[in-house]
């Protein structure tokens, strides 16, 4: 606990914001040594705190025929490998309660997916390995049912806990990002995260050759909901990125090109610093007076 602790304080001062980043899913090692070793120079070059971010297994696809990663045993090799190699924080997600303890011997934050948010035996079982929990908030949720959320990692004894805005379910196949969320969130009262990747996938909105059909999504869109969400002032940006994203396995659509992380960020850092997003403005409702 007393280094998730120190983590999180390293995290939550950050300045302008700190980083989750890395790519989707695990494709081979060979892959994500090359990702995290591009990532982490990148990071290091603008100045912010990275923790690498890849999944073992994309349990929740929309097909059974999708590409799931190497699975928990494999796949946390793999990634306590690369924390080794690259002396990195990691950041990686369960599905099941009963996964929890050993991702908890790797992982350095456990992230909650969002269809989970409200699993109060999944969220318990995260909060007792020590580490950091992220909450994605469900596409489903007003930013009011993480108040609920984090506070059952802090019942279960856990303080270190952080939230995460991804998108609003806006009819059928697509996600919107409301920026009144990413203030309204803060009532967490943790850090707030902005995912400015999985917020613009179009959920089972692409159809395939075969006939089925798959996540599509709005990677031109990315910067847009990034230059909001430090202008608002999160306390972090979580983005998923990829070197050859147009042949990615798994939501190739909304990750964002590794040739353009740099660039990118420069300018996000740049509003971030600009910006008085995270200070309260107060209203000053009395009589104007000429």
């Amino acid at each position: 606990m007393e280094s998730s602790a120190l983590l999180y304080n390293q995290l939550k001062t950050a300045e302008p914001f700190f980083l989750l980043a890395g790519p989707n899913v695990i494709e081979s090692e060979e892959h994500i040594f090359r990702m995290a070793k591009h990532i982490k120079t990148i990071a290091t070059k603008v100045g912010l705190p990275l923790v690498f971010k890849s999944s073992f297994d994309k349990a929740n696809r929309t097909s059974s025929k999708s590409f799931r990663g190497p699975g928990m045993a494999e796949g946390l090799k793999i990634l306590e490998k690369v924390k080794i190699a690259y002396d990195l924080p990691i950041v990686t997600d369960v599905h099941e309660s009963i996964q929890c303890e050993e991702v908890g011997k790797v992982a350095d934050i456990i992230q909650i997916p969002a269809f989970l948010c409200r699993q109060t035996d999944l969220l318990v079982a995260a909060a007792k390995t020590g580490k950091i929990v992220n909450i994605k908030k469900g596409q489903f949720c007003a930013p009011s049912v993480m108040v609920n959320s984090a506070e059952k990692i802090r019942l279960a004894g856990n303080p270190n806990v952080m939230v995460c805005e991804r998108g609003t379910m806006f009819g059928y196949n697509d996600l919107i990002v409301d920026p009144r969320n990413l203030e309204w969130i803060r009532e967490a009262n943790c850090p707030v995260v902005a995912d400015v990747t999985h917020a613009l996938q179009q959920p089972a909105g692409r159809k395939l050759d075969d006939g089925g059909v798959a996540s599509g999504g709005l990677r031109e869109l990315i910067p847009c909901i990034a230059r909001t969400a430090v202008a608002v002032g999160v306390d972090g940006i979580f983005m998923e990125v990829h070197d050859d994203p147009s042949n990615a396995p798994v939501d190739g659509p909304t990750q964002w090109p590794l040739r353009h992380l740099e660039e990118l960020l420069v300018e996000l850092i740049a509003i971030a610093r600009v910006s008085k997003g995270k200070q309260r403005f107060n209203i000053d409702l009395s009589p104007y007076r000429d």
